[in-house]
């Protein structure tokens, strides 16, 4: 799992990849968000390779949040191919969202 977008990829370059891509977009001061990185990180050791998961911080990228009508957090996103394929806000347990990456695939 990756903590945040690194500079050398774009946002975008990241959801056209061909990968599933779940993106949870979250905020330091989030409680919620903070309930999230456990299970995340108990989602990456199911989903295989071809699953990417990121993080954005709404606060330190707010033009990639804003063209996503972000507007509460968390508000986890799947991408397929550059297409929302599911999208959500509030805390989604591991189960769940494996679920909804399986459909997506």
């Amino acid at each position: 799992m990756e903590s945040t977008v690194q500079k050398k990829e774009t946002f975008s370059e990241i959801i056209n990849s061909g990968k599933v891509v779940l993106v949870d977009f979250f905020a330091e001061w989030c409680g919620p968000c903070k309930m999230m990185q456990p299970i995340l990180k108990e989602l990456s050791a199911v989903v295989n390779e071809d699953v990417r998961i990121i993080k954005i911080d709404v606060d330190k990228n707010p033009m990639v949040s804003s063209s996503f009508q972000i507007r509460g957090v968390p508000t986890m996103m799947i991408f397929k191919d550059g297409h929302i394929k599911w999208r959500q806000s509030g805390i989604q347990s591991a189960a769940q969202l494996k679920k909804v990456i399986d459909a997506v695939r």
